[in-house]
């Protein structure tokens, strides 16, 4: 008996020491550990610290582009300095590049030229759907108070019995004459020289104004805005009035 007694102290002396050289070196859970990684699941990726530079591989470009707008060039070469761009459109420094290096400087894949180019796409759609009276085009392109004012010249003709044709023959000039930008909001003004044919017929077709073979050119000074920034791509048609 006593024999059993010191041998089962022996073995219960050496397991106390073996589960106390085990604690020490793996240590004990305190609840606040961390759950396995699973080296399948999706990682975000961290926010950069305000002096910590982006990555060389980082998307850069979360700008939705404007309609038309080019893509910023591939490869190691580098952008034109502001006074050297579009110098085409408007002398370095003048309040036309003033306002251009602005809404760029909001929106960085704006490009004026392809502006002008979406300029008078949507010249050439206005003019046509004001006299066809489509309405629905209309309102998606101008300002409100814009399209009240197209919507009741188009209310008038239709009391009148009137319809309206125009057919642009060619738009000659599309030139900017005006940008800036109004807290976060970009304004550029167009002038349009066109060869327009434009007739207008009473409800038993007889020509009442304008001509069907004459041709005509107008000169129009159209203003267009948008919010920089925003989600919306569209510039509206906020203000027109006719050169002189």
């Amino acid at each position: 008996m006593q024999n059993f007694e010191l041998t089962t102290l022996i073995f219960l002396a050496l397991a106390v020491f073996v589960a106390w050289k085990l604690r020490s070196v793996l240590g004990q859970k305190t609840g606040s550990e961390q759950p396995p990684a699973d080296p399948f699941a999706r990682r975000e990726t961290p926010p950069l610290r305000p002096d910590q530079p982006p990555a060389a591989d980082a998307k850069r470009d979360n700008v939705i582009r404007l309609p038309g707008s080019a893509q910023a060039p591939a490869g190691p070469a580098a952008p034109q300095p502001p006074t050297e761009r579009w110098t085409d459109i408007a002398p370095p420094g003048s309040p036309i590049a003033i306002g251009l290096e602005a809404i760029a400087k909001a929106e960085p894949g704006f490009d004026p030229h392809a502006f002008i180019g979406g300029a008078k796409g949507a010249y050439e759609t206005i003019v046509t759907a004001f006299a066809r009276g489509d309405r629905k085009t209309l309102k998606s392109l101008l300002a409100r108070e814009v399209y009240e004012g197209f919507e009741q010249a188009i209310a008038e003709r239709e009391r009148n019995g009137h319809k309206a044709e125009s057919n642009f023959v060619s738009i000659d000039k599309a030139a900017i004459t005006g940008a800036e930008v109004r807290g976060r909001v970009g304004q550029v003004t167009v002038a349009f020289v066109s060869q327009l044919i434009s007739v207008t017929r009473d409800a038993q077709g007889a020509v009442v104004d304008g001509s069907t073979e004459a041709v005509s050119e107008v000169s129009d000074m159209w203003t267009f805005s948008r919010q920089l920034g925003s989600r919306d791509p569209n510039w509206l048609l906020v203000a027109t009035e006719s050169a002189a």
